[in-house]
């Protein structure tokens, strides 16, 4: 298939002042499909992210890839001038993402109000970890502290063991990919219906993670049920759990549908079990989960993991390898698929990351570059906006750039 001439969203121009996490990985998701994104981090912290995890060479890792393909500049917007070049920049933006605490754009000038003044189109996504009032509104917000107060670490976990959090920054992650949609349809509300009018999104990281599991407001308000933690099993689906093969390596498994159960039963030698009135429907099995469960086990530690899914995969049963980061590179169908690609970075050459999702078949996303060296477009992006090469030195020597 040939290249498109276009992505999806050129045309759509997103300022991110946000820092760290959600919200620079919201206006992410929009440069993989063609946005422009001006990133502008403070000229003398930066984005923090630059700071965090692994780095090669003193080349911050998790920055290149979650900084793609943005224009990146510096400026100090607590100042008067730093308020005047986000004035500029918002003129003919159509989104701007940020992630103060609530009321900082207004201490400094730049509430909603100003913007829309400037820009009656803008559309402001506003993220916290708590929102934007409530009486937790100007605690300092983190993903980790809304994956405890949301529910979902207190649902991970075995039993026996505390509450755990995600090793990854599953809140965030969560909420940009919330933001991303909510944006879009803020765009599309703004010319499709609202008359060229943009307006403020409010999103938090607690109502994101919240809305995962949201179902549980319900059973709680019409059982009084509260949901403990279960390890690897699941209260409604047996058998459904992680085992390990004899080989040391481990499968999961989920025997969600009524043919799943009776392919997986094949596979493992107990087709009788398909009828027996103890085990025949999944409400009668949910009666003698540890039983099953066992039964399950039991036939997979007898087999190495590429045995058990050579096995399932002839009887059409469904399952999977638990993989570490290196089986996912060797895997061949995460070749296939291209769900890997290879960049060829200006500071790290040529570097492997997660291609774009998800896939379109006529205007795909691409990256196109890895997160650039700090400041890197100051000057190209300051001078599309009209300053002088003298005002852009002048901007340079006070601090504000």
């Amino acid at each position: 298939m040939s290249a498109p001439t276009r992505k999806p969203l050129e045309g759509v121009k997103v300022i991110d002042v946000a820092t760290l996490g959600a919200g620079p990985w919201m206006a992410t998701r929009m440069a993989d499909f063609g946005a422009d994104v001006i990133k502008v981090e403070h000229p003398s912290a930066g984005d923090p992210l630059r700071g965090i995890g692994w780095a090669d060479a003193g080349v911050p890792l998790w920055w290149k890839v979650d900084a793609r393909n943005k224009r990146v500049m510096t400026a100090n917007l607590s100042t008067p001038a730093g308020k005047e070049i986000l004035l500029r920049l918002v003129r003919d933006a159509d989104v701007l993402v940020e992630n103060f605490r609530p009321g900082t754009l207004e201490r400094w000038g730049l509430g909603y109000d100003v913007l829309s003044a400037v820009n009656p189109r803008l559309v402001l996504l506003r993220v916290t970890g708590y929102g934007q009032d409530g009486p937790y509104a100007g605690r300092p917000g983190f993903g980790t502290l809304a994956e405890a107060m949301s529910g979902w670490a207190h649902l991970n976990g075995f039993p026996e063991n505390p509450p755990t959090l995600p090793p990854m920054a599953l809140g965030d992650a969560v909420t940009s990919i919330l933001g991303a949609f909510a944006v879009m349809t803020a765009l599309y509300e703004r010319d499709a219906n609202g008359g060229g009018v943009g307006q403020v999104i409010d999103i938090s990281i607690l109502e994101s993670l919240f809305s995962l599991i949201g179902q549980q407001a319900t059973l709680y308000d019409r059982l009084g049920v509260v949901m403990g933690r279960t390890g690897n099993r699941f209260p409604f689906v047996t058998p459904r759990n992680v085992y390990e093969c004899s080989d040391g390596r481990y499968v999961a498994l989920a025997a969600s549908t009524p043919a799943i159960f009776e392919r997986t039963m094949r596979a493992i030698g107990r087709p009788e079990l398909i009828t027996d009135p103890d085990f025949a429907g999944n409400a009668a099995r949910l009666g003698r989960a540890d039983e099953m469960e066992q039964i399950v086990s039991d036939w997979m530690i007898l087999h190495t993991q590429a045995e058990v899914i050579e096995i399932f995969d002839a009887h059409q049963a469904g399952i999977a390898p638990v993989y570490d980061i290196a089986q996912i590179f060797a895997d061949p169908h995460v070749a296939a698929r291209g769900m890997i690609v290879e960049i060829d970075d200006e500071e790290l050459g040529p570097t492997r990351v997660p291609n774009v999702v998800p896939r379109f078949s006529r205007t795909p996303g691409e990256v196109r570059h890895l997160g650039p060296t700090p400041g890197k477009h100051t000057d190209e992006v300051l001078a599309s906006l009209g300053y002088t090469p003298e005002e852009i030195t002048l901007l340079r020597e006070s601090g504000v750039v």
